[in-house]
């Protein structure tokens, strides 16, 4: 099958590759039809990879149709149209079945397409382990490019969101206007907040962001302009979605006293100097981490179905897979006013 595999630093190839096929009896192969390019996957792109090596398939966002399952599936079929969880779990733990898959405790699974055993996504087949779990039907009402956010980039936005205590009638600060972004702004609206704030270094962006109801910031303006905007309270709930040193210690700025900080970049710093005594002075809350995936499907897929979540609004650009290196150098650029890349295999 053809995928797109990582071959060193900035160097993203469409490559012939083995079909995939079934390990355990709980696996189910997907064939491929939208997949899309996230923004961890530049971490990659820029040799700043999960773990070391080259020479493996990429990506962890995509929708498709199973086409083979194994004896030990049982709520799943083939021919069954399917959104594939970016970062599976074994479903039978713990903590699965509390819906953390991320912390998964069978330790096999993890995130697609980061070189760590599972294949990537950005390929015409996928093979998806316990796939009663790790999969959920595409529901009526929502669309295959709809599908395709929900499998991380919206799930992700909401867990910030949730993260950060976005609650009604509350203010928000979101540091970081790509796709993540600006589905926050969307989450954060439709959980109620009366205010909304960007920061973002991007014209084109910040742009975007005010499109959809924010006030957007270059970086260097927004501690000034929020404080004269909250009238020096500074904002209830903060969310840094880019994982710099300096964003982090920008997040901890922006928030009131008592505040909350949602700090979900996908990051590579191993270590961050974290101005504690300040953070401490405030009294916040400070959460760090990343999604489940599943967990926020039920809460979700109505507001999809509702129209009250857009979350195909920020795919800007389609492509096939075959132009999957042209999106990956578009995206690092920021090429075209790009935001997301959602590649068609059909």
């Amino acid at each position: 099958m053809k995928a797109l595999v990582y071959r060193g630093a900035y160097t993203i190839e469409l490559e012939d590759v083995s079909d995939p096929s079934l390990i355990d009896d709980q696996d189910v192969i997907v064939k491929v039809e939208l997949c899309a390019i996230c923004g961890s996957d530049l971490h990659i792109f820029h040799g700043e990879g999960f773990v070391p090596g080259t020479g493996y398939c990429v990506g962890h966002e995509a929708v498709g149709e199973i086409v083979e399952i194994g004896r030990g599936v049982f709520n799943r079929k083939v021919g069954d149209r399917v959104m594939i969880s970016a970062a599976p779990g074994c479903g039978a733990c713990l903590r699965c079945v509390r819906g953390d898959t991320r912390n998964c405790l069978d330790g096999k699974q993890n995130v697609f397409g980061v070189g760590t055993g599972l294949g990537g996504c950005q390929a015409q087949g996928v093979r998806v382990p316990a796939g009663d779990f790790n999969t959920a039907l595409i529901p009526e009402g929502v669309s295959l490019v709809q599908a395709l956010m929900l499998t991380d980039a919206l799930p992700t936005a909401w867990f910030g969101c949730k993260s950060a205590d976005v609650s009604p009638g509350g203010t928000v600060a979101i540091i970081g206007a790509g796709p993540i972004g600006q589905l926050a702004v969307l989450c954060s609206f439709v959980l109620g907040a009366s205010r909304v704030f960007v920061v973002e270094p991007n014209p084109d962006r910040r742009l975007f962001a005010e499109q959809i109801g924010a006030q957007a910031f270059a970086p260097d303006d927004a501690v000034a302009l929020i404080e004269e905007a909250t009238k020096g309270l500074m904002v209830d709930s903060v969310i840094e979605i880019v994982g710099t040193e300096q964003t982090i210690k920008l997040a901890i700025r922006l928030a009131r006293r008592m505040g909350s900080v949602a700090a979900i970049g996908g990051s590579r710093l191993k270590h961050v100097a974290f101005p504690n005594r300040y953070a401490f002075s405030k009294g916040l809350t400070f959460r760090v981490g990343t999604t489940s995936v599943p967990l926020y499907w039920p809460e979700l897929i109505p507001l999809v179905q509702a129209k009250r979540l857009t979350p195909e609004s920020v795919v800007t650009h389609r492509m096939s897979l075959d132009q999957g290196a042209v999106a990956y150098r578009q995206l690092d650029g920021k090429l075209d006013r790009i935001l997301k890349s959602v590649l068609s295999l059909s």
